[in-house]
């Protein structure tokens, strides 16, 4: 399938209603990162580092702002939509195009995940639809059904979408601030930052355990959606920026707040066993009981719907705007890259995801172990994102705009983190993961058609490192000791892990910039710029 033509895409991307501002793209970045995760996070950061979990608060929050200067850069400089599956494409030819590409389209199973928890939060008031981790019947046709809801309410313009999902940012800021303020005034114990062990009483090298096992990396994962709907903004090059930075500051802000309040409220007789003997199915539900709050535990199941409802309505049209890119990139057909005249909304692209999350939904057996680890795909974006970058400023020169100073020096450290980010997903997902996205190789070779401008040969040997890459990270996780074998202990796992990065970031840097320079190489010119 050959590349769509320049002017067919410049025609269904020239329909892209330019309506979001400032404001609608925070709430989108907020919404995307803060799903039902945020009441676990603060008691598994509590067991794992106890009040340290703070600092790993705060060191998440610098490393996601690392990986997202890079993608601001790169949405500043070139603004459309679903950006993040055009730029692999643009710097690293169609071998890394397809692959990340690829990669986006099996994380489509990552919302059909927040779906089925959805239900499973929902049979706290529908007993019947959930047993035994998966859908029963009636449950499925209610998932399937939510499905074809949040849909519906992606088909009309995305005006609509960003006024309904600032309703449900505006709720999920709301629960947290009222938990917050609930348990600080029913449950305040003096001293906690100092006593039952200390501030530290596992070592702060429990800080960094907490970043991953802790689940503080994938509670404030998600951040990059403003990006792909940059192509919807009224002034992407200022608005995008801010909204990508001011949603991580946001989402980072009340999960410190959540984390104090956690740590404040649990009471003595639960900690003779230290942070680690402190453990609830429903922390903060379990703790408004404790605490005779029956109203807090009740607004807390309503909203463990709620916030993944409105992640995966974020979800679902990011989505379609994947599907869209990626029939602009030729991964599919044409057919998926048409946007509707009247409402400036892919609704092909929309129609052919609620298709695959239907699939994804299907109880088979052993399905829903794998659908669970889709999601983790799409943080292949964020390495492929930052050789990209510094792909694009090989070619650049020094009067060419930069909007994130210094990124040269960014990318690479981004890419390293990137890596550990894929990296402390642990063996048990990447052992799934990885494999089904080195699948696209297969994907590549039965679609290469010539006529790209340049021979197979080339284009293999320039996509190369992103195989290695992927190959040598299975192997890493396999040896590490999140959930690895633990032949390779920590820290030298994860340090091995930055090690090997770097090396293939400037092994990847390199064959983008000879895929660049050559005059007839697909995207050579075409990414839109600054």
């Amino acid at each position: 399938m050959g590349e769509a033509d320049a002017s067919t895409v410049a025609a269904q991307e020239h329909r892209l209603r330019r309506d979001l501002g400032f404001w609608g793209l925070t709430s989108i970045g907020f919404s995307n990162i803060v799903g039902s995760g945020w009441l676990f996070a603060a008691m598994y950061a509590a067991q794992t580092a106890g009040p340290a979990s703070l600092l790993s608060w705060l060191a998440a929050g610098a490393l996601c702002a690392l990986v997202a200067l890079v993608m601001v850069e790169l949405g500043a400089s070139r603004p459309e939509g679903g950006g993040t599956v055009r730029w692999p494409l643009y710097a690293s030819g169609r071998l890394v195009g397809t692959l990340i590409g690829w990669s986006a389209l099996l994380s489509v199973g990552g919302t059909a995940a927040e779906i089925s928890a959805i239900m499973q939060y929902a049979a706290h008031y529908l007993p019947g639809i959930y047993h035994g981790h998966r859908l029963t019947l009636p449950g499925l046709g209610l998932a399937i059904a939510l499905s074809v809801v949040l849909t519906a309410l992606n088909w009309f313009a995305v005006r609509m979408f960003a006024r309904l999902n600032n309703l449900v940012s505006i709720f999920k800021i709301l629960v947290p601030i009222v938990t917050m303020a609930a348990l600080f005034a029913s449950g305040w114990h003096s001293g906690r930052l100092t006593g039952h062990g200390g501030f530290a009483p596992y070592g702060y090298a429990a800080c960094l355990s907490a970043l991953a096992s802790g689940g503080i990396v994938y509670s404030v994962n998600g951040f990059q959606a403003p990006l792909d709907f940059s192509g919807e903004a009224r002034n992407p090059r200022r608005s995008v920026p801010a909204s990508v930075l001011t949603g991580i500051g946001l989402a980072l802000l009340m999960y410190l707040g959540l984390q104090l309040a956690f740590l404040f409220s649990v009471p003595d007789n639960l900690l003779g066993h230290g942070w680690r003997g402190v453990d609830f199915e429903s922390p903060f539900g379990q703790l408004a009981l404790i605490l005779n709050l029956q109203w807090l535990s009740s607004l807390l199941y309503a909203d463990a719907v709620l916030s993944p409802g409105g992640s995966a309505y974020v979800g679902v049209a990011i989505d379609a705007r994947h599907t869209y890119a990626l029939a602009k990139n030729g991964l599919l057909p044409r057919f998926f890259m048409q946007v509707n005249p009247r409402h400036g909304v892919p609704h092909r692209a929309l129609a052919l995801n609620l298709a695959v999350i239907m699939v994804f939904l299907l109880p088979f057996g052993g399905w829903q172990n794998i659908v669970a680890v889709m999601g983790d795909m799409y943080l292949l974006v964020y390495a492929a994102s930052a050789v990209a970058v510094a792909a694009f400023r090989t070619q650049t020169t020094s009067q060419t705009p930069h909007w994130v100073p210094g990124v040269r020096w960014i990318a690479p450290v981004s890419f390293v983190v990137s890596s550990e980010f894929v990296y402390w997903s642990g063996w048990h997902d990447l052992r799934l993961a990885l494999p089904l996205v080195l699948a696209g190789l297969l994907v590549f070779l039965a679609m290469w058609r010539g006529g790209y401008g340049a021979a197979l040969r080339d284009e293999l040997r320039v996509g190369a490192w992103l195989v290695v890459y992927l190959s040598v990270l299975t192997l890493l996780s396999w040896l590490g000791t999140f959930k690895g074998s633990g032949r390779l202990p920590a820290p030298y796992d994860s340090f091995t892990v930055a090690a090997v990065s770097l090396a293939i970031f400037y092994w990847a840097v390199r064959s983008g910039a000879r895929h660049l320079s050559r005059p007839t190489a697909p995207g050579a010119s075409a990414p839109p710029s600054a």
